[in-house]
């Protein structure tokens, strides 16, 4: 048997025990959403003492927050903070990295274009994810600047980096559209907009090695033909009445007491364990030619997976320390970690990521 594991327990709010828990570690990992509500005071403290640290956050305003608040604490003590190390935003970040060092392999440039879609979802809804959605709900009612934040499709890239070709990140549009590509429908994805914004700053903070004028968008998809349409269209509607419930209040209460799962709930073992999911990127190069990936991880994706991703980048912070090439600051999975956290994941964390030869079956 091996040593029993220590367990100390203190108040996410107590500045002073975080800090003091902080400096007695190399690694944090905080899984405490919403973020918002109970991670800043421990974002602080790892800044300060030189401490690493990842999470799974997908609350795009909150990190803003951290980063104006820390960075540059962060870069002075040497403390790696890397956000969004679970189904949000690995896949999709380390994927487009893989595309992009595959067009650059092949054909000496990186794609001009990134279209990512979820093809396969199979899981269940946590009590923490239906937590953080509902907070952000109620900060869309205080805070002036939620939306427009929310919109700016590069509102997590650097001050003076906050442009390019792409529009504005809509959680549900009503928008079905045809992927001539995959020859297949596409529809709203509900993470799309977090994920996307964390690749934009991928691009932006490593100096932008996919290009200043890169354009990317992430969307779920059905099939081809009217039932293809049917479903794309039946979900994108099914998810803009959502969104319209839980924007006021008195329906908003009544789904957090009687639908949502509370915090500490969440799928069961053998929902974790079926669960699945995949994705495909298209990449699109300057002179028409494309090229494509797959990526996919077994087990549910928001629990299972995103458990062992999360694992597996604590453990390369801690493990790897001496081979990542960036220092201190707030990075994302591709550009902290990048090739060294893509290979764990594929060892130890169920996720595969290959390119795919001819026709998406």
């Amino acid at each position: 048997m091996g040593r029993p594991v220590a367990v100390v327990v203190g108040d996410s709010h107590d500045t002073a025990f975080m800090e003091a828990m902080s400096a007695r570690t190399h690694v944090v990992v905080s899984t405490a959403g919403p973020f918002a509500l109970y991670g800043s005071e421990l974002v602080a403290a790892c800044a300060r003492n030189g401490t690493h640290y990842c999470d799974l956050s997908a609350e795009p305003q909150w990190m803003r927050a951290m980063i104006d608040a820390h960075e540059d604490e962060a870069r002075e003590s040497g403390a790696r903070i890397v956000h969004s190390c679970g189904h949000d935003s690995i896949p999709s970040d380390l994927g487009v990295q893989f595309l992009q060092e595959a067009a650059c392999a092949r054909y000496g440039q990186p794609c001009l274009r990134v279209a990512t879609r979820v093809t396969r979802m199979k899981g269940g809804f946590s009590g923490g994810t239906a937590a953080s959605f509902l907070n952000a709900m109620r900060l869309r009612e205080t805070d002036p600047d939620f939306d427009r934040l929310s919109l700016d499709p590069y509102a997590l890239c650097p001050e003076g980096r906050r442009d390019g070709l792409d529009g504005p990140d809509r959680m549900m549009p009503i928008e079905v559209t045809w992927d001539a590509d995959l020859k297949a429908w596409t529809k709203p994805y509900f993470m799309g907009p977090m994920n996307s914004k964390v690749v934009r700053r991928t691009n932006a903070i490593m100096d932008y090695p996919y290009g200043r004028d890169f354009r990317y968008e992430e969307t779920g998809l059905t099939s081809g033909g009217i039932v293809g349409w049917w479903a794309a269209m039946r979900d994108t509607l099914f998810g803009r009445l959502f969104l319209i419930a839980m924007s006021i209040p008195s329906t908003r209460r009544m789904l957090e007491r009687r639908v949502l799962p509370k915090s500490g709930e969440g799928p069961s073992r053998e929902v974790r364990e079926a669960g699945s999911y995949e994705i495909v990127q298209v990449g699109e190069l300057p002179d028409g030619t494309t090229l494509k990936a797959r990526i996919t991880g077994q087990g549910d994706p928001g629990v299972r997976s995103t458990t062992l991703m999360l694992t597996e980048a604590a453990l390369c912070l801690r493990q790897d320390e001496e081979r990542i090439t960036v220092g201190g600051g707030f990075w994302t999975p591709a550009s902290a970690m990048g090739p060294l956290l893509r290979d764990r994941i594929v060892q130890h964390a169920g996720l595969s990521f290959d390119l795919i030869e001819g026709p998406h079956p």
